[in-house]
């Protein structure tokens, strides 16, 4: 049966070169903490990696912290705000987050609110856009920290992440930009952003599962949210993940030179697929913005027709798609994306996201034009909601 895989923002497949250089690694034994030859030589490709990510993000200076993942990265920086307020070193203590970022973000500000703490959600637009003047309103002197995505994982919209950075260093408070879905998809410098943490993962552009990365500005305070060794400076204790980190490097290295042409020939068939949806399949709403949105991501509502049941019959006929509800992660409760927007729960419940990457041709695209649309007439004819 035909497959077409058209969720990359969840993860993405390794590329054949990422694939040949772990395992090239796979014989570099050595412990790269090791004073030895072997170590040396395992701990020079690590330092190889670095700089391949530094390139990538833009960033001549700071620091590149090796994690985990994106959720370790994000969670460090979460704890490093806390450490801060525990050790006195701040007479800030108040937290800003946006209400559509990722449960990794979302639930380190609720966890540091449940302590004690003030934190603040900001509301988004229709289009989950940060509302910037509730933004300018809600910073004050003792703001101490404020996170925000680049860009959303399930509806793509795309931040002014650099005019939002500036009012908070303007506030004086730390600013963390969670771009995991971002980087690689469109142009970033961590130069002209000039915040002070920057998340990324080495899975969303064609790298290893389990190895991520913080960029952490010359000057901003880290500490360690996992002790042990000398590793990373101190600032993350473990046994370097050779393998992981050299894939992540050769992953960034090829996307650092890719960013231009895939937000060029990934949107032109992302725009495909939009316009052969709405021309073929009546009372569709697309999600996120028309403009400002990442070139790979298309998030459309099917009112009439639910989520997980389009996503399995799509399954059926070979599509791989993901929900724009929770329910496939074990909830019950919509997207609190979409609920963001302003997007009802039934609305919530019967999306799905469709993210695209190197791989995808037009054919794969047609396929899904042709796929879908009865797919969701026999879905809305079962339905007792429906009045499509």
């Amino acid at each position: 049966m035909r497959k077409v895989y058209i969720d990359y923002n969840a993860t993405t497949p390794l590329r054949p070169e990422v694939k040949s250089a772990m395992i090239e690694d796979l014989d570099i034994f050595g412990n790269a903490s090791s004073m030895h030859a072997s170590g040396r030589f395992a701990h020079a490709r690590v330092e190889q990696a670095r700089d391949s990510i530094k390139n990538l993000i833009g960033a001549k200076n700071g620091t590149i912290v090796f994690t985990s993942g994106g959720s370790e990265a994000n969670n460090t920086v979460f704890q490093t705000m806390r450490a801060l307020i525990d050790s006195a070193s701040s007479a800030r203590d108040e937290f800003i987050t946006s209400a559509i970022e990722h449960p990794c973000v979302m639930n380190s500000a609720l966890n540091l609110k449940k302590a004690g703490f003030k934190v603040t959600i900001l509301p988004v637009d229709e289009y989950g856009k940060l509302k910037m003047d509730v933004l300018e309103k809600t910073l004050n002197e003792k703001t101490l920290f404020v996170s925000v995505m680049a860009a959303n994982n399930e509806i793509g919209t795309v931040q002014d992440i650099q005019k939002i950075t500036a009012l908070v260093k303007g506030a004086g408070a730390f600013m963390h930009i969670d771009a995991v879905q971002a980087v690689g998809k469109i142009p970033l410098n961590a130069e002209e952003l000039n915040a002070d943490y920057i998340t990324i993962s080495a899975h969303k552009i064609y790298g290893p599962k389990g190895v991520g990365a913080l960029y952490v500005k010359k000057g901003a305070a880290l500490f360690p949210l996992v002790v042990g060794g000398h590793q990373e400076d101190g600032l993350r204790a473990g046994t370097y993940n050779n393998t992981g980190i050299l894939g992540f490097g050769k992953a960034a290295e090829l996307s650092a030179g890719e960013v231009l042409r895939y937000g060029s020939e990934i949107a032109s068939l992302r725009d495909r697929l939009r316009a052969g949806l709405c021309d073929k399949i009546p009372h569709i709403k697309i999600n996120g913005h028309p403009v400002d949105v990442l070139p790979n991501t298309l998030n459309v509502s099917f009112p009439g027709a639910e989520g997980e049941s389009i996503l399995l019959s799509m399954d059926l006929q070979g599509i791989e798609a993901s929900t724009g509800s929770a329910c496939a992660s074990g909830s019950l409760e919509p997207s609190h994306v979409l609920m963001a927007t302003g997007v009802g729960p039934e609305l919530a419940h019967g999306s799905i996201r469709f993210s695209l990457g190197w791989g995808i041709t037009e054919s794969d695209i047609n396929y899904i034009i042709e796929t879908l649309p009865p797919i969701i007439a026999r879905l809305r004819s079962m339905s007792t909601l429906s009045d499509c």
